[in-house]
């Protein structure tokens, strides 16, 4: 595998996926055809030998078992046709990232949104065209919330290095993730984490050998009086052994039915569960953090996906018994409270190791969808991480969300004695794009995934946005009063902070705004913030000069071309020396 080379290689393994669908349905198609022939041939039969007494009843069988055979076959082909199909949509979704056709095409990760959080609605972390949906490859609910947790919150600076090194080492297995991408469907909403952890965890009651073996022997006993029963047609025996195992239900009911409401929902995603831990226990790591990881997946001679897989099939047959068909027979068996039984046993050996297990799966996804990026996107590094707060050093920055045709890349550098760049511009000049650069490439490097830079250097600090505050009319905000509790949490976030605001204070009259604004700003900076702070307002760049050497301006310009106005987004040093809005609104036919 060329690893400087994801394009190539997802198109020559698409074109093998492809080949190989097709094969599997056309030989899925001859098998129809088969068993079609077959069924006819047995109907044909089915006259002289039964009827006729031309041929021997036996003559049926024959066809009858090529038929049960090409079942069985053709529904393994089935099987494997869509595991394939599940490989090409893989590598169609791959290639579509490296397209920049991907928005819209994933996971969104809206119930991730908290319109509280310091920076997630304003660095565009979920929803759709996200951070979260453009890394996101977790198959399983904690993988999805793991992911999500690493985006909200920058980790310490051993915990990034350590998740970089894995991240390196997964970045070019992409035989893994292909792997983890077709077991099983599409299923990521059935298992709640948490209730699955509480339930795993619930106190034990007294252990109820005897119970389960009493349990067992009614059932037979059922069985074997129901047989009696319609040989002779004598139904005491039948009568009573029914009616003991009525009160042995009954008296088990309470705690049969206690076992069973912790796993009445997530059986689907506990099998999807297993197998994504089956692909892990088979690969082989040697970063640390991998190696420790996947070895939290064995205790004691079992592993993890055999254990979970063994509780998915309890489950499966608990669900069996709401089968008409089966309900009967299940009832006679004790299925229900049997396998309240088998599943209490469970719990008393492997329950303990639930969240353990849980939690080790969620992170390797969370590592596998950073992995994903970074073999998506060789040329984006993994940043230097450095202990002295605060920190942004960045050279080439691009927005990771952006084409990469179309990102026009800029460097910012902030800490030592410069702490604040005041970016002055035009409207859609780029100001408010270049606040999100350098905010979502933070947020990339404190979670251990590679940036959209030539180089970054960055050290772990908090991360507070403002820049798409609004107004609420549920909570009675104005859109003033929203900004200005926003800075007031940015603030408590406290040192080392990066902070990005976006036109600041611009709700409220020019001789309040310059004076709130420069009282924030200087606070923040003397407080030990490094930030960038946007303004169209002239009239604020005099705060730059006023803490400087702590403070520079910056500004982008736009120029008036044929007509229109165009923009190079080129971050250039000093305060911006003219506004486009009167040819804006020129521009789209307003008499100004």
């Amino acid at each position: 595998m060329t690893v400087g080379d994801p394009r190539g290689e997802y198109e020559k393994r698409l074109g093998e996926r492809r080949a190989e669908a097709a094969r599997l349905s056309s030989a899925e198609t001859r098998i129809s055809i088969l068993r079609l022939v077959l069924f006819v041939a047995a109907v044909a039969l089915t006259w002289p030998a039964l009827f006729a007494g031309m041929l021997s009843p036996a003559w049926i069988l024959f066809p009858l078992g090529l038929f049960a055979v090409a079942v069985v076959r053709h529904a393994r082909l089935i099987a494997e046709r869509e595991r394939v199909q599940r490989a090409v949509a893989f590598y169609e979704g791959g290639l579509a990232r490296l397209d920049d056709r991907w928005a819209g095409r994933g996971n969104p990760g809206n119930r991730f949104r908290d319109a509280h959080h310091p920076y997630s609605g304003d660095l565009d972390i979920f929803g759709r065209g996200s951070v979260f949906e453009l890394l996101c490859a977790a198959r399983t609910t904690p993988g999805e919330a793991t992911l999500a947790r690493w985006l909200l919150a920058p980790a310490d600076a051993r915990t990034i290095r350590a998740r970089q090194e894995a991240v390196r080492e997964l970045a070019p297995m992409v035989d893994l993730r292909e792997r983890l991408a077709v077991v099983g469907d599409e299923i990521r909403e059935a298992l709640v984490a948490e209730d699955l952890t509480e339930w795993a965890r619930t106190p034990h009651g007294p252990r109820r050998r005897w119970a389960t073996l009493v349990a067992g022997a009614l059932g037979l006993v059922n069985v074997a009086t129901l047989a009696v029963a319609l040989a002779s047609g004598v139904w005491i025996a039948f009568a009573l052994a029914v009616a003991v195992s009525a009160v042995f239900v009954l008296v088990h009911r309470a705690h049969v039915r206690t076992e069973l409401a912790g796993v009445e929902r997530p059986e689907r995603e506990l099998e999807l569960l297993s197998k994504v831990l089956e692909q892990l226990e088979r690969a082989s790591f040697e970063a640390p953090l991998l190696v420790e990881l996947r070895s939290g997946l064995a205790t004691e001679g079992h592993t993890a996906s055999r254990s979970i897989g063994r509780l998915a099939r309890l489950i499966q047959i608990h669900d069996s018994r709401r089968n008409m068909m089966f309900a009967p027979v299940a009832g006679l068996l004790l299925t229900g409270t049997q396998i309240a039984f088998a599943i209490e046993r469970w719990r008393r050996a492997h329950g303990s190791e639930v969240e353990r297990w849980i939690a080790a799966v969620g992170r390797i996804e969370a590592l596998g969808s950073l992995a994903r990026q970074a073999f998506e996107h060789p040329a984006d590094p993994f940043p230097e991480i450095v202990e002295l707060a605060p920190c942004f050093e960045g050279d080439g920055l691009g927005h990771p969300l952006l084409p990469q045709d179309a990102c026009v890349r800029n460097d910012v550098r902030l800490g030592d004695e410069l702490r604040l760049l005041l970016v002055s511009g035009s409207n859609m000049s780029g100001k408010s794009t270049l606040l999100r650069t350098v905010g979502v490439n933070t947020v990339l490097a404190l979670a251990g995934a590679p940036v959209r830079a030539a180089s970054l250097r960055v050290s772990t600090m908090a991360v507070g946005a403002s820049m798409r505050v609004t107004d609420s009319l549920q909570e009675g905000l104005s859109h003033f009063y929203a900004e200005i509790q926003r800075l007031r949490a940015i603030v408590e976030l406290g040192p080392p902070l990066l902070f990005l605001l976006d036109e600041i204070l611009q709700g409220t009259n020019s001789q309040d705004r310059r004076v709130g604004a420069e009282a924030v700003i200087r606070g923040l900076v003397e407080r030990g913030g490094i930030g960038l702070v946007t303004t169209h307002d002239l009239a604020l760049a005099r705060i730059a000069d006023d803490l400087a050497p702590r403070a520079t301006n910056v500004h982008f310009e736009d120029h008036l071309e044929g007509g229109r106005i165009r923009f190079d987004y080129r971050l250039r040093p000093g305060v911006v020396t003219r506004g486009n809005a009167l040819g804006l609104m020129r521009a789209i036919g307003l008499p100004v």
